[in-house]
């Protein structure tokens, strides 16, 4: 992957998008939550996004593999989005924003 201004400028971009995207059963965004492991955009203009749920369990997992494709496909510069759905390492709360923590009441 290029370094270059444009790639991270989209790539925050992403992560923007992913602000949008909250677990249906926790009030806070997958990013803050610390689901999102990895992302990388290329110059094929794909979206790829290493990402874990809370428990390998999750009840809303197609929902929300669903709703973060569709956020990051929403951005114009973006023309396919590749999830890579992992579980190693293990999500735990160590991974929450310090946003997140307060919200959850974990500060």
């Amino acid at each position: 992957m290029s370094e270059s201004p444009d790639f991270l400028k989209i790539e925050g971009e992403i992560v923007e998008a992913l602000k949008k995207v909250y677990d249906p059963e926790i009030p806070v965004n997958v990013y803050d939550l610390g689901l999102i492991y990895e992302i990388e955009y290329t110059d094929k203009k794909e979206a790829n996004i290493n990402m874990t749920l809370t428990s390998p369990n999750c009840p809303v997992v197609d929902f929300l593999l669903m709703e973060v494709e569709n956020a990051v496909n929403a951005l114009e510069e973006v023309e396919k989005v590749n999830i890579n759905l992992v579980f190693n390492p293990p999500w735990d709360k160590s991974m929450l924003s310090e946003e997140a923590k307060l919200e959850l009441g974990f500060l």
